[in-house]
């Protein structure tokens, strides 16, 4: 199986996106899940509905709104303009916002599913041993939650390698910027291209059957908000 130069390209622009999504959603999801998997806020509802809409909402939909909101008449689009940062449509920055917002659910319920399985038990008896709550964090909560952790950057990373309509539509299809490995693919089916077409699709199938497999194997139940997609 071989690649050009474009493809190899291509694939790792698909790494770098997935790589720093995660990276993101991570640092994002975690303060986020420890608060829906503890708060008794009347807000919980709303704000568990709000992440989970990319799971129900088809991705040419958030797309589009993307596109809108960071667009020179979006208010994402004013503001990075007013900070310098120009619009972020057809750039990389524009992909990782986007699949950040894409991939949010993936990452927050695996992560607040374990956490909401740690035993009060255990916080209490570390509260009362005199751990502040960072203590009890890094001492406790993440270790008892590595699991999930784990989990999330799994799902996280490899959503954001199959992702095609967020990115068709916030990137376009510019190489060495925007040009990711379902977007190539489906540029080599729409050419006829068959050849090198089977070659991305069978990586791509690959990936997701070793990352599927993995979670499966430490944990079935990881895997319950995969089956919740449509």
């Amino acid at each position: 199986m071989s690649f050009s130069a474009d493809d190899l390209v291509a694939l790792w622009l698909t790494v770098k996106l997935a790589t720093t999504v995660t990276v993101v959603l991570l640092v994002i999801c975690t303060p986020l899940a420890w608060w829906l998997a503890t708060t008794a806020s009347r807000w919980r509802g709303p704000i568990s509905a709000i992440v989970a809409l990319p799971l129900v909402l088809p991705p040419t939909v958030l797309g589009f709104y993307f596109l809108l909101g960071m667009g020179p008449n979006g208010a994402i689009g004013q503001l990075t303009h007013a900070l310098g940062l120009g619009y972020l449509p057809f750039h990389f920055s524009g992909l990782v916002l986007a699949s950040v917002c894409y991939s949010l659910p993936f990452v927050v319920q695996p992560i607040q599913n374990a956490m909401e399985a740690i035993p009060k038990s255990q916080l209490e008896a570390a509260a009362t041993l005199g751990a502040g709550p960072i203590d009890r964090f890094f001492s406790v909560i993440l270790p008892l939650a590595k699991p999930g952790f784990i989990s999330a950057a799994l799902l996280g990373f490899a959503h954001t390698v199959g992702e095609f309509g967020v990115v068709l539509m916030i990137g376009g299809n510019i190489p060495d910027e925007t040009r990711v490995v379902s977007v190539a693919l489906y540029d080599h089916v729409e050419a006829m291209n068959y050849g090198q077409a089977h070659g991305l699709a069978a990586v791509l199938l690959t990936f997701s059957f070793i990352t599927l497999l993995v979670l499966y194997s430490r944990s079935p139940r990881a895997l319950m908000l995969v089956r919740s997609r449509p």
